[in-house]
């Protein structure tokens, strides 16, 4: 009896945030995938210069930043990031 109490319970709250999703016309937070920027990983860790497509991988996820800032493999590499988002046109967010 708890399973099928557990199972219904998952259901209703999997049905709400379906239906949340298509109401709003979007998904929250589907996109804050760190892996996404894998293409800035060099200019990043190393300062190598950036590209065109991390730019553009940058400004896609740039609601994603400061869940990705919450990261603390991501704090080294804080000086670096700041200075692609600038030369791709973005600000630091603040969180």
């Amino acid at each position: 009896m708890k399973f099928i109490t557990s199972v219904f319970i998952v259901f209703i709250m999997l049905s709400l945030i379906l239906t949340k999703t298509m109401i709003s016309g979007k998904e929250e937070n589907a996109t804050c995938v760190m892996a996404n920027l894998q293409i800035c990983k060099s200019a990043v860790t190393t300062g190598n210069p950036h590209s065109k497509e991390c730019c553009e991988k940058l400004k896609e996820q740039q609601s994603c930043f400061c869940e990705y800032l919450k990261d603390p493999l991501v704090v080294p590499y804080i000086t670096y990031a700041k200075i692609i988002l600038a030369a791709c046109g973005l600000s630091f967010p603040n969180c």
